[in-house]
């Protein structure tokens, strides 16, 4: 019984916007209310609020869990989210993405390799730099514009949008799943680390499918070549991939990773791709680029890189300054946790300044630049106000108890067996929410606590990396969380509108649950044999 009424937030948040067609602000905010009845009544009566609480009032613990939430949610969450659309924005502005977007247009005239480098390689970019829709909408406007049909450039583009979606807007869902599953509520970052290192394994098989699948869909009839580029590509991916995820963190894996992606298919176009039958070939026409052109074309992306890099553990002493250097922290009364946010090492700093001194370059203002920051802050009113909600209701639902109590249930419910359906869980956040990101704030404490139950709290070895099986469980939420984007109401609209597809959502919807479902099995199966077979 309280394992179900811990869980009324969350039903709620899906009746309300996939059985009423609530939008997500509204819903988002008529759920945090009903969560803090939830707290403030049925909690104590159930007596599910944990004991380390017992000498708090219940008014106490709901106050602070609320402006915990709100904390979080702005720094550094909100704060990545306005810097990373901020920067696409400014290319826009300046339409240096025209320059960026002909550039890959021109590196190959092969029809399957061209759609791999704009989902897979530009579109992979777009989502490690800015995410929120970017990497759909811009390659399947492009794909259009080339004379693909609407419905293949849609589905595609989803397709494509699924590896990089963990890592994307500089590694924000993987660093929010690792905040909420730390000790401490802010993770090291070894555990950053290692829980960005835990994602990419278990999305492994998908470097090498989802670059097949994309081939496959543009040109069934070249079998051993698709299966050649896509063991070719996926090989560069995974690899620069995981050497990031494990050296560095979570903000560059899907930004080197497929850059790296796009110089492998740039190698295999030069070795292997020449006189091809004229039906497979797109003819572009050929435009020159200078040197001086491109690099201001690629000023704020490449700034932001530098930036987070040199920031990174790869400049030790540079770290270690930033993270010592005006860092705000305190502890919350009432429950205890401590808050903690440095001004000077967060990502959210680090984009800013790439998009600034970039936007400087490619010819616009200081004060054009701030107007811009502006309007775009005011744009996602919606989307800033829906995460508030969200992780003020996380924080809400961890503190009293909820969480760990729906925990407990799906553990009773599902045995030994539920490492198998924890992508599950991922998934259904983000198909909810439309969000990696928002799907870790709702369920990635619910899978740390899931893992405690299940006694994996042990040092495992997983694919021959060394880890926390804790962190593994909770990697999966991330992972699956993936596999959701492909049928997420939100991501869809994107693609429709994107492709002038109105009213057609339901049918994409169709076309790309088989692979949906296929991504959450795969992920399933490859958590599953982690903890118990490899």
């Amino acid at each position: 019984m309280s394992a179900l009424v811990s869980a009324i937030p969350i039903l709620l948040l899906i009746v309300l916007m996939m059985g009423f067609k609530v939008s997500g602000y509204k819903s988002a905010v008529v759920t945090l209310i009903v969560t803090i009845l939830l707290a403030l009544f049925a909690a104590p009566a159930l007596g599910i609020i944990p004991e380390k609480y017992t000498e708090a009032s219940v008014f106490g613990i709901t106050l602070w869990s609320v402006v915990e939430g709100l904390l979080k949610a702005c720094f550094p969450i909100i704060l990545i989210i306005i810097c990373a659309i901020f920067s696409y924005n400014i290319l826009c502005e300046t339409k240096e993405i025209e320059t960026i977007k002909t550039q890959f247009i021109q590196m190959t005239s092969d029809k399957g390799l061209l759609v791999l480098l704009l989902t897979w390689g530009l579109g992979g970019v777009l989502e490690g730099m800015a995410g929120f829709g970017t990497a759909v909408a811009i390659p399947a406007a492009i794909l259009i514009g080339l004379g693909f049909k609407p419905m293949f450039s849609a589905v595609i583009c989803l397709i494509a949008n699924t590896v990089a979606v963990g890592f994307g807007a500089v590694g924000l869902p993987a660093t929010t799943l690792a905040n909420q599953v730390a000790a401490s509520g802010v993770a090291t970052p070894e555990e950053l680390c290692e829980v960005a290192t835990f994602i990419i394994l278990q999305l492994s098989l998908m470097f090498f499918i989802t670059p097949f699948l994309i081939l496959m869909l543009t040109d069934r009839t070249k079998i051993l070549k698709n299966i050649t580029i896509a063991l070719f590509v996926g090989t560069f991916s995974i690899v620069v991939q995981f050497c990031c995820a494990h050296f560095i963190g979570p903000e560059t894996p899907a930004i080197l990773g497929s850059v790296a992606a796009i110089i492998a298919m740039l190698i295999y176009n030069k070795l292997f791709i020449h006189d091809e039958d004229p039906k497979d070939e797109v003819i572009v026409e050929k435009k020159k680029f200078s040197l001086t052109k491109t690099l201001k074309a690629w000023s704020v992306y490449g700034l932001i890189i530098f930036f987070i890099l040199i920031s990174s553990k790869i400049v030790q002493p540079i770290n270690e300054l930033l993270n010592n250097t005006l860092v705000t922290k305190f502890e919350l009364p009432v429950i205890g946790n401590t808050f903690k946010f440095g001004w000077l090492s967060n990502a959210g700093l680090m984009i800013f300044l790439g998009a600034v001194i970039g936007g400087l370059i490619q010819g616009m203002s200081f004060g054009s630049l701030m107007k811009m920051l502006a309007k775009t802050t005011l744009n996602l009113q919606k989307t800033v106000v829906t995460i508030c909600c969200l992780v003020a209701m996380a924080m809400l639902m961890n503190n009293t108890g909820m969480t760990n109590d729906i925990a407990k249930g799906l553990v009773l419910l599902t045995g030994s067996a539920f490492p198998f359906f924890a992508p599950l869980i991922g998934s259904i956040g983000t198909f909810v929410t439309g969000s990696a990101t928002n799907a870790n704030i709702l369920f990635g404490k619910l899978q740390a606590t899931a893992a405690s139950d299940l006694g994996l709290i042990n040092q495992g070895t997983f694919f021959g990396v060394s880890g926390s099986e804790t962190n593994w469980l909770a990697a999966a939420n991330c992972a699956g969380s993936e596999g959701g984007k492909l049928l997420s109401p939100q991501s869809i609209a994107i693609a429709t509108a994107a492709c002038d597809m109105e009213g057609q959502d339901g049918d994409i919807m169709r076309k790309t649950m088989p692979f949906a479902i296929f991504w959450i099995l795969m992920n399933g199966l490859m958590v599953f044999l982690g903890l118990h077979v490899i």
